[in-house]
């Protein structure tokens, strides 16, 4: 069995080297799956250009083709999101536009090339939305070809209303959040890892039938 590699797409309105809170969530996931012997990297999508659209390759100098290349690679994508009046990000949702351009392509068993991916989410922010965006994600993703595992968002909201982001209060001591970071890395790995194994069969999920 190979080396997993799990890729976090943080989806961050702020470019590096500013700090950004989901990047520290998204670090203590991957933390634990580097724990496992995983392979990780964090993409900051705010240092990229990225035109809009649904295709793989917008040309004029579209950046996404570098991403896709990346997330062809991973057997784990994690989207990380801040929240913004309740709703993911404009980047989180330009990923996901994005990858769906290319959800067309097929692997070699003749799938769409997400199948044997495995995905998840993780969301900060000081106010409501996180599940709403969870949801959000983890459909598309779904709905492209990857496999969501259970319990796999991963969040920070803090008090109702605005108030401390996650460095800035105690989300790295939240019981809650410290639980779903740990379900979040241990059940991405164990099914990517299955899918090592036994991918899932190419059976009446083929593009081309």
């Amino acid at each position: 069995m190979s080396r997993l590699y799990a890729l976090v797409l943080n989806a961050s309105l702020k470019g590096s080297p500013e700090p950004s809170h989901t990047e520290a969530l998204s670090d203590e996931v991957l933390d634990i799956l580097k724990s496992k012997g995983a392979e990780t990297k964090t993409i900051r999508l705010a240092d990229y250009y990225i035109p809009y659209g649904i295709s793989g390759d917008m040309g004029n100098g579209d950046e996404w083709p570098k991403i896709f290349e990346e997330v062809q690679k991973a057997n784990i994508v994690i989207i990380g999101t801040p929240l913004w009046l309740g709703e993911k990000s404009s980047l989180a949702t330009l990923a996901i536009e994005r990858l769906y351009g290319s959800s067309g392509e097929t692997n070699a068993s003749g799938q769409a090339v997400y199948y044997n991916k495995v995905g998840g989410v993780v969301v900060t922010g000081n106010e409501d939305g996180a599940k709403h965006a969870s949801a959000s994600i983890l459909y598309g993703l779904s709905h492209i070809g990857f496999v969501i595992p259970p319990n796999v968002d991963a969040y920070w909201v803090g008090e109702a209303g605005p108030g401390p982001s996650y460095m800035d209060g105690h989300g790295k001591e939240n019981a809650f959040t410290k639980k779903h970071v740990e379900m979040l890395a241990y059940n991405t790995w164990h099914l990517a890892s299955f899918f090592q194994e036994h991918p899932i069969p190419p059976e009446g999920n083929t593009m081309n039938e």
